[in-house]
């Protein structure tokens, strides 16, 4: 199936394991509730056991370093897409409203970025990546 949009992560290729998969877990939390129409419906097995819906279309995972992170938020700027986003200072937080205030204690150009997440066409997509390959 193709999908009219692209829903994209972005994570930089230094993090232990355990951050990735911290960061790509809250970053899909970001796209989920600021799109709820990508949500599925709910799955049911065959005995009958009902489970929670999950984000209905692929989320390809990208692997980049500071660099990289920082012109893939740049360049969705640009293009009035929001991004979704981590810094590493939201490693060192507990909880919700902490992460919000170690984001707005820096500025954009100062952001030690960790990873994005974007959800937009597919083209759009596809130029604010430009360059970056798959999470290996």
């Amino acid at each position: 199936m193709q999908f009219d949009t692209k829903i994209a992560v972005v994570i930089r290729t230094d993090l232990e394991v355990w951050q990735k998969l911290n960061v790509a877990s809250f970053l899909a939390g970001g796209i989920a509730a600021s799109f709820p129409e990508c949500i599925g419906e709910n799955y049911e097995d065959g005995s009958g056991t009902r489970y929670l819906s999950l984000i209905g279309q692929p989320i390809l995972i990208y692997g980049a370093d500071r660099a990289q992170l920082s012109r893939a938020l740049d360049r969705a700027l640009a293009r009035d897409v929001r991004p979704a986003l981590y810094t590493e200072d939201m490693f060192r937080t507990t909880h919700d409203a902490a992460n919000r205030e170690v984001v707005r204690a820096v500025a954009r150009s100062d952001l030690n970025l960790v990873g994005l997440a974007i959800r937009a066409e597919r083209k759009v997509v596809d130029k604010i990546l430009d360059g970056l390959k798959f999470h290996t």
